[in-house]
């Protein structure tokens, strides 16, 4: 039946994101479904994990495109921290995959714009996304695309971390940029595009760009192997 998060029902769980669980919710007034991450219990006592999750409601707050989420509201209820957000009525690009098969190149390429042109107004307000991958893209039923999740977004280019001296990877093995794994506080836009290059090939051969028995070598191999080509898998795939 639901229970109440300051003026929204919650409905049922829509997935799990960085920072928390994600919910649909209702507005127990306007019936309007937006969708609410809510900050998990356990981390209410972590300064810096309440901080990061204030810096992804300012960055999603910095972005009005139709090719990314909107955020409309950061609140606290009942002890809980939440983030309003647009509510996209569809499923990623990963689940999308799973479900369908390899994209058509069409189709495959259709979605890589639409996630470039939203990634191409974060950037110009300097905001970096650093974990673009397939399971960040929404893909609305109408065919929308929506780059999703902000929660390892960074504002301003050059700006410190927060994460003190700690190595800890930013962003997921199988997307993130070499240079990224080895700094990820430096990174500028070239890193979401390598990302997204890196997403273009799993939509089209449903495999990630390299293999590897752990995260270490997968890793290493961003670093240090060939760039794969698409059309040893794809072999319809044009050329350019």
């Amino acid at each position: 039946k639901g229970f109440f998060l300051g003026t929204y029902k919650l409905l049922r769980p829509l997935g799990k994101g960085g920072m928390g669980m994600v919910y649909l919710g209702e507005h127990h007034v306007m019936k309007r479904q937006m969708a609410l991450k809510i900050l998990p219990s356990n981390a209410l006592q972590d300064a810096r994990r309440i901080e990061r999750f204030k810096e992804e409601a300012r960055a999603s707050a910095q972005l009005d495109h139709s090719n990314i989420v909107r955020a409309y509201d950061f609140n606290e209820s009942g002890g809980k921290l939440y983030i309003v957000m647009e509510y996209v009525d569809g499923i990623d690009l990963h689940q999308a995959v799973a479900r369908d098969g390899v994209m058509a190149i069409s189709a495959a390429l259709d979605a890589m714009y639409q996630a470039a042109s939203g990634l191409a107004h974060a950037h110009e307000r300097g905001i970096i996304h650093r974990d673009i991958k397939p399971s960040n893209l929404m893909l609305r039923s109408d065919g929308v695309v929506k780059v999703s999740d902000m929660g390892l977004a960074r504002i301003g280019w050059g700006a410190a971390d927060g994460d003190g001296d700690k190595r800890r990877l930013t962003g997921t093995a199988d997307f993130v940029a070499p240079e990224q794994a080895l700094n990820s506080k430096t990174v500028d836009a070239r890193a979401d595009i390598y990302s997204l290059g890196c997403t273009f090939y799993f939509l089209l051969t449903a495999r990630p760009p390299y293999q590897g028995q752990n995260v270490a070598q997968r890793l290493a191999k961003h670093q240090t192997a060939s760039i794969p080509d698409v059309r040893t898998i794809r072999s319809e795939v044009p050329a350019p």
